[in-house]
């Protein structure tokens, strides 16, 4: 991460993401800056992921348990941070993106959201919302896919299928840092 500050007032931010965030957001007058810091439970998941693909059954035995744990807590740290970065929103933003969750969210149950619902959000908004909302969406999905797969490893006591949870660990890991930019994006916007 490298930065440069010349005033908190007028300052200019640049960060090199390479891995796992936590952010700390400053509002001097009408900026917003983002400070990103490595998630240590994040990094921690990496390596124990990224060792466990080259493990046998006996070990991915013995340590399914820590791994789970340590699973466990570098997604709570991602969710926590992204929670973070949602709440420096603007309100509008914030509506617009629980608008389209919520209409997501009752697709499946056959309720559609009238015209003039969606109308009462400014088009742009709405956009970037529906971007942010799309991250999201595919982070969830590759992160229970990544689950499930564990679960079926350890039914059938494969390890083919645990290092193959393990990479979609990692790959979910980059999917929701990703979706954590993006709302810093949207929080940067209007």
């Amino acid at each position: 991460m490298t930065y440069v500050t010349t005033d908190l007032q007028h300052c200019t931010l640049q960060c090199h993401l390479t891995h796992s965030v936590k952010t700390r957001h400053y509002k001097p007058k009408n900026w917003i800056i983002t400070i990103m810091r490595k998630l240590e439970a994040v990094e921690e998941s990496r390596a124990i992921m990224t060792q466990g693909k080259e493990w046998g059954v006996f070990k991915w035995l013995m340590e399914k348990r820590k791994v789970r744990g340590i699973a466990d807590r570098a997604t709570a740290a991602l969710n926590e941070a992204e929670d973070k970065v949602k709440a420096t929103w603007s309100d509008d933003l914030k509506r617009a993106y629980n608008f389209l969750a919520t209409q997501n969210g009752d697709a499946g149950k056959g309720k559609k959201a009238t015209k003039g619902e969606a109308t009462a959000f400014d088009p742009e908004i709405l956009a970037i919302a529906q971007k942010v909302l799309e991250a999201d969406e595919e982070t969830e999905r590759q992160r229970l896919e990544a689950e499930d797969t564990f679960a079926e490893g350890e039914r059938r006591m494969s390890t083919e299928m645990a290092r193959q949870g393990a990479g979609q660990a990692l790959a979910t890991y980059d999917l929701h840092e990703k979706a954590i930019r993006k709302a810093e994006a949207a929080a940067r916007t209007k």
